[in-house]
């Protein structure tokens, strides 16, 4: 069963307190496309430059990534990010960011993707994910991701497009700010209320909060003491939780809370390494061994 995932394709240069990479491989979408290929079929839809790295591509390829929805813009740059992390990790402060092809992004379906049942709307402009939709009209699970930026200059879009999802992933600062409370738990129902029919609220190392029309429940994040580098991580959770649900055809209450375990999970080794440099030397089994692991934490 494919999934098709919408988003950014970047060039990441990131800086922690102890070491820096430059020209990573980044974006929402990629992030999002490697973990969920551990689990199913992924076809990724984005804009690179002409400056992007044929290896790169050949990286996503190989895992099994379908390209045919990634553009290449002759004469154009791809999308860049500069970002440093604080010394907790969890804080960070964007240091440029060049939007270049990623600016004038206006995603066209190839035909054989607008047959999807599972879609994710990775982090994008509103407007834009609501015109992806539009080009999967038989779908049967279509989640997003969103920002503070069109919380702040979007809404009026945002709020259109949270009534066509059944599905949305934002994190904690996000969901205060979108329904004007600092309590999550309040906070994951009124979005809720806005449309979709779950919320997913991102803690970072705190886990993530479940919202439902019957259910509320936390996820604690995986204890992982090798925190190297945490972009992609919010991405990669999204990428393990939907690889799942397009895996088992399925997405009902029990299977959507093993779903949030498995992102859990996957994000937990994604920030183990720089980009995805971790997620390379990892294998569908390692997860699975770290879920039993997982399981007996969460038994008492």
């Amino acid at each position: 069963m494919p999934l098709v995932v919408v988003g950014s394709v970047a060039i990441d240069n990131i800086e922690t307190p102890t070491a820096r990479r430059d020209n990573c491989l980044g974006g929402s979408a990629t992030h999002f496309s490697y973990a969920a290929s551990f689990f199913t079929t992924v076809r990724l839809v984005g804009v690179v430059g002409e400056d992007w790295p044929a290896e790169h591509t050949e990286l996503l390829s190989n895992r099994g990534v379908d390209v045919t929805g990634l553009s290449q813009v002759s004469g154009g740059k791809t999308f860049t990010w500069t970002g440093r992390y604080e010394p907790n990790m969890n804080d960070r402060e964007t240091l440029e960011v060049e939007l270049n092809v990623f600016g004038e992004f206006d995603p066209v379906l190839p035909e054989a993707y607008r047959n999807a049942k599972y879609v994710f709307l990775a982090n994008g402009v509103p407007g834009v994910q609501m015109k992806v939709l539009s080009q999967v009209p038989g779908r049967r699970l279509a989640v997003a991701d969103t920002m503070d930026l069109w919380i702040q200059t979007q809404r009026d879009d945002l709020d259109a497009l949270l009534q066509e999802l059944d599905g949305l992933v934002l994190n904690d600062s996000e969901a205060k700010l979108i329904t004007g409370t600092e309590n999550l738990v309040e906070a994951g129902h009124k979005v809720r209320a806005m449309g979709p029919k779950f919320v997913v609220i991102k803690k970072g190392e705190h886990g993530a909060m479940f919202f439902s029309e019957h259910e509320t429940y936390v996820m604690p994040a995986y204890p992982t003491p090798d925190v190297v580098d945490p972009t992609g991580a919010g991405d990669s959770f999204a990428g393990g939780m939907m690889g799942y649900l397009t895996e088992q055809d399925n997405f009902d209450p029990s299977t959507l809370k093993r779903a949030m375990a498995y992102g859990t999970l996957t994000a937990s080794f994604n920030v183990e390494g720089f980009g995805l440099e971790r997620m390379q030397q990892i294998t569908r089994e390692d997860i699975d061994r770290r879920m039993v692991e997982f399981e007996k934490m969460l038994s008492f």
